[in-house]
C-alpha cells in the first residue's frame, strides 16, 4: 500500500529506541533526522517536514513519559500526536441532502472515485446519483456509466453533447430525485486555463455544497501547484486520495491538504467500487505506525457480513448453535474476501500489521489469497452432501474432486485439515458462557498486542 515504505522507516526509526527507559538529547536529535528522512523520501514538503520534526523533537526533549512507559512509546505518542495534528481532522461530509462537485487533472482518479463516493452514500441509506459532465476525454461516459451501474447507484450523461456547462444543469433536473449530487469534471494533462474557466462555470451552475481535489497518491511535489491553483479557482473543501493500493510514496497529497488548509474526505484503496474509506485521521496514522486500527476493521467485517449474507442466505450464527460445515467455511472466505486485500486486513488489527506485516516475504499475501481461491475451486467440486458433512470424503472421492477442480490433491488435504480445526474452534465456542468468552477474548487481544499471537486461528492464513 502506498505509504508502507514511510509507515515501515517510521517504525523502524521507533525500533531503535527499544530497551531504553529515558532519552538524551543525542538520541532524540537521531530519531528526528530519521524521521525527517522517512518523511522527505515519502515527498512531504520540505517545509512540512521541518515543521513536524521541530515539534516531535521540542516535546521528547521537554515531556517526561508517564510513569511505566519506555522511551520508545513515549516518542512514539508523541510522533502519533503530531502527525494526526499535521493532518487535522476529517473532510465534514453529513449524511443529508448535498452537492459535490470533484475537481483534479486528468488520470487523478475523479470518475471512479465519483462512482466509489455514490456507493458509499447508498451504504449510508441516502440516494446519490452521479452526474458525468467530462465531455474533453473520450471514453468518459462509457467507464462513468459503467461504475455507476456496478455501484446500483443513479447516473446522468450525455455523450452527444459537447457543453459540460448545460450537461451540469439538465443532469441536477434529471436526477432531482436524487438526495446527494456528486458532478464529475473534466481533466487535463496540466493546469491550462480553459480548464480553470470551465470548471469555474459548472461551480456556478451547480453550487456545490462541498468541492473535493481528486488526487493520484503518486503526485509527489506537484501537489502543491495543483491545490492551490484550484483553492483560487473554486475553493476546496477536501481531498480524495487515490490509487493508495500502488507503490506510489504518498507523500505530496499529504502536502496538498495542508496547502488547501483543507482535509482528507477519502482513500481510494483499489480498483472496484468497494474500495473506498471514510479519511479517519486517528485509524489512518495509526495503521501507519503499526497501530492497527479497529474501527475501519469492524466496519469492513459488518458490511462483509452483511453482503455475504444477503447474496448466499447465511446466517453466521448458524454456526455457533449446530455443525460447522465446509458451506459455512465457503461463507466466511467469501465475507473475508469481500473486506479487501489481505494486507489492508492485517494492517488495522493491533500486533499483527506494522512490524510483523514488513516481516513477512513480499508475496506471503499473495500466496494466502491463492490458497482461498484454491479452496473454493475445490469445494466448487463437491455434492451438497459433501459441503453439509466433509466426513463422507473418502479416498475415492477426495481423487474425483482433485481431477474435476484441477486443483492437487494436497491441497485439498489441507482444505479438509482446516475445516476440521475451525470445526473444533467452533465447538468450543458454543459451550461457552458469556463470562467464558469475555475471558477468551481478552486473552487473545493481550496476545494480539504483545506480537500477533494466535494467527493460526484465523482460518485459511496459516502455512
Amino acid at each position: 500500500m502506498v505509504l508502507d515504505d514511510l509507515g515501515s522507516s517510521l517504525r523502524d526509526t521507533m525500533d531503535t529506541l527499544r530497551g531504553k527507559s529515558r532519552l538524551d538529547e543525542a538520541d532524540v536529535e537521531e530519531v528526528v533526522r530519521e524521521i525527517q528522512r522517512s518523511l522527505l523520501s515519502a515527498d512531504v514538503d520540505v517545509g512540512l517536514v521541518m515543521e513536524l520534526s521541530d515539534s516531535i523533537e521540542t516535546r521528547a526533549l521537554e515531556e517526561e513519559p508517564p510513569g511505566g512507559t519506555t522511551a520508545r512509546d513515549h516518542v512514539l505518542k508523541i510522533v502519533y500526536e503530531e502527525m494526526v495534528g499535521l493532518i487535522g481532522e476529517s473532510t465534514e461530509l453529513p449524511l443529508q441532502e448535498q452537492t459535490i462537485l470533484l475537481a483534479g487533472l486528468q488520470g487523478s482518479g475523479k470518475t471512479t472515485s465519483a462512482a466509489k463516493m455514490a456507493w458509499w452514500f447508498s451504504k449510508k441509506g441516502l440516494r446519490p446519483a452521479v452526474i458525468q459532465t467530462d465531455t474533453f476525454r473520450p471514453g468518459a461516459y462509457d467507464q462513468a456509466k459503467q461504475m455507476t451501474e456496478d455501484a446500483e447507484v443513479q447516473f446522468y450523461g450525455d455523450p452527444d453533447a459537447d457543453d459540460p456547462v448545460q450537461i451540469a444543469r439538465d443532469g441536477l433536473e434529471a436526477t432531482s430525485d436524487a438526495e446527494v449530487h456528486i458532478v464529475d469534471t473534466a481533466g487535463r494533462h496540466a493546469l491550462e486555463d480553459d480548464l480553470i474557466a470551465e470548471i469555474e462555470e459548472i461551480d456556478s451552475v451547480v453550487d456545490p455544497d462541498r468541492s473535493l481535489l481528486v488526487l493520484d497518491a503518486a503526485i509527489g511535489q506537484g501537489a502543491k501547484d495543483q491545490a492551490q491553483r484550484f483553492e483560487e479557482s473554486i475553493g476546496i473543501d477536501g481531498v480524495v486520495i487515490t490509487k493508495l493500493d500502488g507503490t506510489a510514496k504518498g507523500g505530496g497529497a499529504l502536502t496538498a491538504v495542508n496547502e488547501t488548509g483543507s482535509s482528507i474526505a477519502f482513500l481510494g484503496t483499489g480498483e472496484t467500487v468497494q474500495d473506498i474509506e471514510r479519511f479517519e485521521p486517528n485509524g489512518f496514522i495509526s495503521r501507519l505506525l503499526g497501530m492497527g486500527d479497529l474501527k475501519q476493521l469492524s466496519e469492513r467485517v459488518e458490511r462483509a457480513m452483511e453482503e455475504t449474507q444477503e447474496e448466499d442466505d447465511w446466517d453466521p450464527e448458524d454456526m455457533m448453535e449446530g455443525e460447522f460445515t465446509l458451506k459455512d467455511m465457503r461463507n466466511q472466505m467469501r465475507a473475508m474476501d469481500r473486506m479487501g486485500p489481505l494486507d489492508q486486513v492485517m494492517d488495522m488489527i493491533p500486533g499483527l500489521g506494522g512490524g510483523i506485516m514488513d516481516q513477512l516475504p513480499d508475496d506471503a499475501m499473495d500466496v494466502t489469497q491463492d490458497r482461498m481461491r484454491s479452496f473454493d475451486i475445490l469445494m466448487d467440486s463437491m455434492t451438497e452432501a459433501e459441503l453439509e458433512d466433509p466426513s463422507v470424503i473418502g479416498a475415492e472421492r477426495q481423487r474425483r474432486i482433485a481431477h474435476g477442480s484441477g486443483v492437487p490433491a494436497e491441497r485439498l488435504e489441507e482444505l479438509l485439515e482446516q475445516h476440521r480445526m475451525m470445526k473444533r474452534t467452533m465447538e468450543q465456542f458454543a459451550g461457552m458462557g458469556d463470562g467464558d468468552m469475555q475471558r477468551m477474548m481478552k486473552k487473545m487481544q493481550n496476545q494480539g498486542g504483545g506480537g500477533g499471537g494466535g494467527m493460526g486461528g484465523m482460518g485459511p492464513f496459516g502455512d
